[in-house]
């Protein structure tokens, strides 16, 4: 699998949202910036996240998504 086609997959899960994603072939780590995250919790920013290429780590294709992920005044002040 390749990094484009992961960061696809979390912008057609997630309209919107602005995704960088690196990594292997199998192992990927992902920063997602969206509106979406305002007033979740990290277990749920990751659930959302996870939920867009959920078919591809049940499947295998997909063997682990590292993700980091912020709202967009998050990303602005600098949060790494």
């Amino acid at each position: 699998m390749e990094t484009e086609i992961v960061a696809k997959l979390i912008r057609d899960g997630m309209p919107g949202a602005q995704v960088e994603v690196s990594g292997d072939g199998s192992h990927f780590e992902a920063v997602v910036v969206s509106d979406l995250f305002a007033g979740k919790s990290l277990i749920q920013r990751q659930r959302l996240v996870m939920a867009t290429v959920k078919p591809q780590i049940e499947s295998g294709e997909l063997h682990a998504l590292s993700i980091k992920t912020f709202t967009p005044e998050q990303r602005a002040e600098g949060a790494e």
